[in-house]
């Protein structure tokens, strides 16, 4: 059977670290965790994926042990969600962070990773068993092929956010993240918006603008593995035609509703197969009918 692509989601701070706090003691770590596990929702409802939460509720999880988490669970993405705060409460939008090796390449970017990293300790991959000269040989060969894949799904994401939010930043903004430093894992790092702004914190503390939010991210992640999947999984064969997708033709008096219980899906999972934004459909129209 082939497998899923794996997604590691990862709830920044939690426990004794907050994170950012915006007005109305409106906590980053609730916030974010909120949002990962809609993020979730969404892959594990989806054939093809599987994702799993690195921090499932209020406890603090070091930086080291996150990526280590991820490396458990053998991750095809580490995704690690935040909440931004800045010393200026009229910073606004949302953003995106890979790793950079170098300098950071914004003032934002270097004080983002300054604050995240303060948290922890910084961590790297085990290579104690390799020389330094291999083990250095090793690990660039390893980042720059994660770097690739991670501003590669980073750009995707970012596009899907700046659909629905304010961008603070329109590239992949890169800074050396403790959190984002698994050699071997594609990894980003989302900021949904500035806590520390008054009208942002008020949309953050809402769940339609976090399921909004969620949303934006699984599409992004999604549109980037639909293209590139890893070529053992389940979304790999589908690219290359080996599983045939299901599919419907419409007849007359068919409703989604229907079709949807005919086939044992939900009518959401057939509107976003089909992209399809009600629930009016024509006879003659082809569904493709998501797995159950």
């Amino acid at each position: 059977d082939r497998r899923p692509v794996v997604i590691a989601i990862d709830a920044g701070h939690g426990g004794e670290d907050p994170g950012a706090i915006g007005p109305g003691r409106l906590y980053e770590k609730h916030v974010v965790l909120e949002i990962a596990k809609e993020l979730q929702r969404l892959f594990n409802t989806t054939k093809g994926y599987k994702a799993e939460l690195v921090r499932t509720g209020d406890y603090y999880v070091g930086l080291r042990q996150r990526r280590d988490i991820a490396r458990k669970m053998q991750a095809d993405l580490f995704v690690s969600v935040h909440a931004d705060a800045f010393t200026n409460a009229k910073a606004s939008g949302s953003s995106v962070y890979a790793l950079s090796q170098r300098g950071a390449t914004s003032a934002s970017a270097a004080f983002l990773a300054r604050t995240e990293n303060d948290s922890d300790l910084v961590g790297g991959v085990s290579l104690s068993d390799k020389d330094d000269i291999l083990a250095g040989v090793l690990t660039d060969l390893s980042m720059t092929a994660s770097l690739d894949a991670s501003l590669r799904i980073g750009s995707n994401v970012l596009s899907e956010m700046g659909q629905m939010s304010k961008l603070h930043s329109r590239r992949v903004e890169q800074a050396a993240f403790a959190v984002l430093k698994s050699p071997d894992i594609p990894s980003i790092l989302v900021e949904t918006g500035f806590i520390s702004n008054p009208g942002e914190a008020k949309n953050l503390a809402t769940n339609w603008y976090r399921a909004k939010m969620a949303r934006a991210i699984f599409n992004g992640i999604d549109n980037h593995f639909k293209r590139s999947p890893p070529p053992d999984t389940y979304l790999a064969a589908l690219k290359r035609g080996e599983i045939k997708p299901r599919e419907y033709t419409i007849s007359s008096g068919d409703t989604l509703s229907e079709i949807a219980a005919r086939f044992d899906v939900t009518v959401t999972q057939l509107q976003r197969e089909n992209k399809l934004a009600h629930t009016q459909i024509r006879v003659g129209q082809t569904l493709k009918i998501p797995e159950s």
